[in-house]
């Protein structure tokens, strides 16, 4: 099943961001922070699979924040380090999953910014629902690498009550969970 769509900032192609690149925008992020409170940035996606070490480049930055203020300054950031950034969540694709908020994985802090992985099951349902060939790959390295746990994710997913896929209408439950079923099934899960 493939789901399309995203909230673009730029939608032409500016530098692939490597590892170097994601850290170059944590510390812009850092630098732009509102003086007051502190802040959470959570990368998805591709920034992951790169932060992880499984893939050397991502073509763009997906973003998410609880607190927008932390973006006030992000055309100047995307302009100055010429890259692409996107805010999304896998919320916006997928029903959330149960826990989510309390799965999310730290990376670190720089100043008022800390920065953590999105729930990496809320990115593994996103991966597999849209099941484009490098999001499989980065499902798999998902399981591989040990941030998710299959049995967990298989539960977690069968958790997802009915009613929450009304407001997804290009997904149902029961092709969500032939999808997962099929994921995990190909991995020996």
């Amino acid at each position: 099943m493939r789901v399309a769509g995203r909230g673009s900032i730029e939608a032409n192609v500016r530098r692939s961001l490597t590892r170097e690149g994601l850290h170059d925008l944590m510390k812009a992020l850092a630098r732009s922070a509102p003086r007051r409170g502190s802040y959470r940035v959570f990368f998805v996606g591709g920034g992951t699979a790169v932060l992880a070490g499984w893939r050397v480049s991502t073509i763009d930055a997906d973003l998410y924040s609880d607190t927008e203020a932390i973006f006030h300054d992000v055309q100047a950031i995307k302009e100055r380090l010429q890259l692409n950034i996107e805010f999304a969540r896998p919320e916006d694709f997928v029903p959330a999953l149960a826990g989510s908020a309390s799965r999310h994985v730290f990376i670190e802090t720089i100043g008022k910014v800390s920065f953590y992985h999105y729930d990496p099951y809320a990115q593994l349902l996103s991966k597999v629902v849209r099941g484009f060939d490098r999001d499989m790959l980065d499902a798999s390295s998902f399981v591989t690498s040990g941030m998710v746990d299959p049995k967990r994710f298989r539960s977690l997913v069968n958790g997802i009550p009915e009613a929450a896929y009304a407001k997804y209408p290009a997904l149902s439950r029961r092709a969500v969970l032939e999808a997962v079923d099929e994921f995990l099934s190909r991995r020996g899960n």
